[in-house]
């Protein structure tokens, strides 16, 4: 199992879950976060923008899934410019249900 982090603009998460949706992936976690990339931020005129409001979007999946998630999140937030976000896949070794203490997804 992985866990893939998506951290993405907000004008694309409805595009982008409901695209997982449509694909089968309904179960995920949307966070409202702030941040900044490599760029430390933006300055306009005077004004110097330091962090910028995105969306995380956290999901669970099996191995064989991740490469469609990957594939799907990744051409629904593409617009080209700075700041569309990054994919951070990482692996999970357990996952357990609280209500019935079941054992995997």
């Amino acid at each position: 199992m992985k866990m893939i982090r998506a951290i993405i603009r907000p004008e694309a998460a409805d595009e982008v879950t409901e695209a997982l949706a449509e694909a089968g992936f309904c179960s995920l976690t949307k966070l409202n976060v702030f941040g900044r990339g490599k760029q430390k931020g933006m300055t306009m005129g005077t004004i110097h923008y330091d962090e910028f409001p995105k969306i995380m979007i956290m999901m669970v999946a099996e191995d064989e899934s991740v490469e469609e998630i990957n594939k799907i999140i990744k051409y629904k937030a593409y617009t080209g410019n700075f700041g569309d976000g990054k994919i951070f896949i990482t692996s999970v070794d357990t996952v357990f249900t609280v209500r019935t203490g079941e054992n995997g997804l």
